[in-house]
């Protein structure tokens, strides 16, 4: 019932709408969000509910709205993570080194593309891809030099890798071996999201369901031994970089997590004893108070999904912890430069939307690997944003805003939306199979492309402001002999090798893949000591498992 109050606030609303707003002319542009959800001109008490105690709450405290930790950033910033990886392992090495120099707090791994599919670099699939995109990883003799002089046991390490995860996760646990590291001393994340590659990456080797199984190998295992590691990076940000709205990133991405959570509990595992580990990994659009609002829906949603569906007790089980990483989408390769604005506005948003840790984009990427001058540059916005903006002095500041409260409310509607029509269609690898979440993303992209290709929305130096004068900025190279040289490593790696303790190991990995039940992560990991290769480890999968091929969306 409305009270006086209420009436006087309507008609309060109402009377500068006529008197004034209505008035001036609106300019002749798009009033939508990025993702085009339409934007009201003013946010009041009359148009939108608040329930502070339902809806809000206190940091560190369900439902998560404001932050996961009570202090967030008055009691420790986020981690800050650049995306590091570029030919052999040395190359990669010496650019971890270096950031470590400059005051990165976390380690974050790119492979190359033949890693990424689960091939050798010698393999003829791999021609010309060697250390391309990111560092090429080929069997433990590698990880070894990837990590030479970093001391595991102080560092935190992501690793962004899928189909072969357990591969380089069991790399990983013997290069802390050779440390004398104790696998549950070991920190970090390894992406082994393989839903996101069949919705938007593609970027997988095996068909969706023995995938699944080899993720929750993973998580069973990680749960048992490696208690500090996060064995599942659930990520949104490949689905925004394929051209999805922020709520479909949103539903798709909480959508995969509860999946694996499904999968998990199908496995006979106890939700409170692999929940705390799962992690996510979002997408920081250009559109700033959007991206805010979705961390903000996802830690809402995350909480009561698993409190009240999946029936976890523990609350750490209820927090949703995320890594941030800008756009890569939104940078530009005319008047690279400007990207670095972009870099820094998105930045800033994750950090008002509570980050874990954060990886900026360096200003180049658009053109190629980053230079060390342009990771710098990146490093140096996540310092600024840390310690001279005053941002981090107050947990979720932005918190109240009828604006920001009104987008998380829509969002978290959408998302619930969506996970509705993920269970007609019988669940998510049912819906990727019908291909509904690539038409989704395809009909959310050409809107955009549309446009912005009608001049709508504005991209500066693209289809506004244009500088016919720009002139080309130093990028970095990929030496081409990285290649040959990892080759050659990798086929000597062969030549000296226990050729008898390789086809042994092989031999047990086919034989348990081929049977239900059995953990593949332990057989992974003798194979590792013994010098198979990635690609050698994944090419026996695939004669056990087959490989898969989705039906193209035109």
């Amino acid at each position: 019932m409305a009270t006086t109050e209420d009436r006087r606030d309507t008609d309060a609303t109402e009377e500068w709408r006529r008197g004034l707003y209505e008035q001036k002319p609106e300019r002749d542009a798009l009033f939508t969000t990025i993702s085009g959800l339409e934007n009201a001109p003013l946010y009041t008490p009359d148009n939108v509910e608040i329930d502070y105690d339902r809806d809000l709450g206190y940091p560190g405290l369900y439902p998560y709205t404001r932050g996961v930790y009570p202090s967030m950033y008055r009691g420790r910033l986020w981690t800050m993570r650049q995306f590091a990886g570029f030919g052999t392992a040395e190359e990669t090495n010496a650019r971890f080194r270096y950031l470590r120099e400059h005051g990165q707090t976390g380690l974050s791994t790119a492979f190359d593309m033949p890693t990424l599919m689960g091939y050798d670099s010698d393999h003829p699939k791999s021609l010309g891809e060697v250390g391309r995109e990111g560092v090429a990883v080929d069997s433990l003799e590698d990880m070894q030099h990837l990590f030479a002089g970093i001391p595991l046991a102080e560092v935190s390490t992501s690793m962004t890798i899928n189909a072969p995860a357990a591969m380089l996760l069991a790399f990983y646990i013997c290069v802390g071996e050779g440390q004398d590291v104790a696998r549950d001393r070991l920190r970090g994340t390894i992406q082994t999201d393989i839903l996101k590659e069949y919705i938007a990456q593609k970027e997988w080797i095996f068909p969706p369901e023995p995938s699944m199984r080899l993720c929750v190998d993973m998580i069973e295992f990680c749960a048992r031994e490696v208690p500090l590691w996060h064995p599942v990076s659930i990520s949104g940000y490949h689905i925004r970089e394929a051209g999805s709205t922020a709520a479909q990133e949103l539903a798709f991405t909480l959508a995969d997590g509860f999946a694996y959570v499904e999968a998990a509990l199908e496995r006979g595992l106890e939700v409170d004893d692999f929940a705390p580990r799962l992690s996510f990994f979002f997408n920081a659009h250009i559109d700033f108070f959007e991206e805010i609002a979705k961390y903000r829906a996802a830690r809402r949603i995350w909480a009561k999904e698993l409190r009240e569906r999946y029936g976890a007790r523990n609350p750490r089980s209820w927090l949703m912890r995320f890594h941030t990483q800008t756009a890569g989408v939104s940078l530009t390769a005319q008047q690279p430069e400007v990207n670095i604005v972009r870099t820094a506005l998105e930045a800033l948003a994750a950090v008002l939307g509570g980050t874990q840790s954060l990886h900026t984009n360096s200003f180049d990427e658009a053109l190629a690997l980053p230079t060390e001058h342009a990771v710098k540059i990146a490093l140096r916005t996540q310092q600024v944003i840390a310690h001279e903006t005053g941002v981090v002095n107050a947990i979720d500041p932005l918190g109240g805003s009828y604006y920001l409260e009104e987008l998380t409310n829509r969002l978290e509607a959408e998302a619930y939306d969506y996970f509705g029509r993920i269970r007609e269609l019988g669940g998510v690898i049912a819906a990727i199979k019908e291909n509904f979440f690539q038409r989704e993303i395809a009909e959310a992209s050409f809107r955009y492309q549309t446009e912005v290709e009608s001049g709508q929305r504005v991209i500066v130096g693209v289809n506004r402001y244009e500088d016919p004068e720009e002139k080309e900025i130093e990028i970095l190279a990929i030496d081409q002999a990285l290649e040959a040289k990892q080759i050659e490593r990798v086929r000597a790696l062969r030549g000296r090798r226990d050729s008898a303790a390789v086809e042994e190991s092989l031999a047990r990995l086919k034989g348990n893949a081929a049977e239900d039940g059995v953990n593949l992560m332990p057989a992974i990991i003798d194979a590792s000591r013994a010098y198979v290769t990635m690609g050698e480890m994944c090419e026996a999968l695939r004669e056990v498992w087959g490989t898969w091929r989705e039906t193209p969306v035109f």
